[in-house]
């Protein structure tokens, strides 16, 4: 069997219209302190002030939805969705953080029925 020849396609290969695609470009106005933040935390990791900005929105958003969970106001499954993760991934971070099920013990026999 042949192994497949694969291509790795950096920005710098694509036209503006390709990367546009990838990314989109929004204007927001920061406070002082937004601003302040996001410049020490591009220093503390040594990243570009735009990588860093996008990855404070995931780990808000990720933050959001665990609370949301926690709550009782996501299931496992819609909290999988919204982070994109598998079942047992999701789970994992659950536990990672310290996030417990809003499901009681009662509830699993309930569940194991459903399975059958």
């Amino acid at each position: 069997m042949r192994g497949k020849k694969i291509r790795v396609i950096s920005a710098r290969d694509m036209n503006r219209s390709e990367r546009r695609q990838i990314m989109s470009v929004i204007s927001l106005r920061l406070k002082d302190r937004e601003i302040k933040r996001i410049n020490e935390m591009a220093g503390m990791l040594h990243k570009d002030k735009s990588t860093v900005a996008r990855e404070l929105i995931d780990y808000g958003w990720e933050f959001l939805m665990l609370k949301l969970y926690r709550e009782g106001k996501l299931s496992l499954s819609a909290l999988s969705e919204k982070l994109e993760l598998s079942i047992s991934e999701t789970i994992d971070l659950l536990s990672e953080f310290g996030v417990e099920s809003p499901i009681d013990y009662d509830d699993y026999p309930k569940g194991f029925e459903a399975f059958r």
